[in-house]
């Protein structure tokens, strides 16, 4: 079965051996409660699978990710920054990936990885001063990603890529969107398939090769 096609049960089963010996090692290991509070929100995503429940598929899945990637900054005492801690950790990522499983998907969803190049709403530099004059140099980006594909720069597809999801997943936590808004609908959905191939893709990569990784400090670690 394809990585991006896993089940949060199918991925916990993956991992079971790995979350059985390190328990073992260390009671509350922080390796082993990343990956069960990804898996937490992964599968209530798989619960509301719905297209009126797009909005809160987007944010359980980067919740999802959020629970991998996130790290405590032990000098200001609170988590680090996002895009830091999640860019560093793509790098990651692509490094353990012995079989290139996210290669695979990237090239399988070429399509769509182009489209959400393609979407000005999806930019950063569009919204700094919205205009016909940007999005069209925005919509250029898609013949960066040609390029990007050519060279098998994997790492740059994947940053490009989790910029615009982080754009969109910033609108919706900051009230910067309608919920269920007919305006970003097409949007949304695109942003919910490419992140749910990607975040099922590291969980696998995370269960055949992270168990022994330092993953950093984990943000607010469960109290007993």
């Amino acid at each position: 079965m394809a990585e991006a096609t896993l089940t949060v049960r199918e991925l916990r089963r993956l991992w079971k051996p790995q979350k059985e010996r390190l328990n073992a090692e260390q009671r509350e290991n922080a390796t082993n409660i990343r990956f069960h509070r990804a898996c937490s929100w992964l599968q209530r995503c798989e619960e509301i699978q719905s297209e009126d429940a797009l909005d809160s598929s987007l944010l359980s899945l980067w919740t999802a990710f959020n629970a991998l990637y996130g790290q405590w900054d032990g000098e200001r005492q609170e988590p680090s920054p996002d895009i830091l801690c999640w860019s560093h950790f793509l790098e990651r990522m692509l490094e353990l990936d012995k079989d290139e499983l996210i290669q695979r998907q990237l090239e399988e969803h070429k399509k769509l990885v182009i489209t959400l190049f393609d979407d000005e709403y999806l930019s950063r530099y569009f919204w700094q001063d919205p205009s016909d004059q940007r999005a069209k140099r925005v919509r250029r980006s898609k013949f960066d990603a040609q390029t990007w594909y050519a060279e098998l720069n994997w790492l740059m597809i994947l940053e490009r890529v989790f910029e615009r999801i982080y754009l969109l997943r910033c609108q919706l936590v900051h009230g910067a969107s309608t919920y269920n808004g007919k305006l970003n609908r097409t949007t949304v959905r695109r942003c919910v398939l490419m992140l749910d191939h990607l975040l099922r893709t590291f969980l696998a990569i995370w269960a055949r090769w992270g168990a022994e990784e330092d993953w950093g400090i984990m943000c607010y670690p469960p109290m007993q």
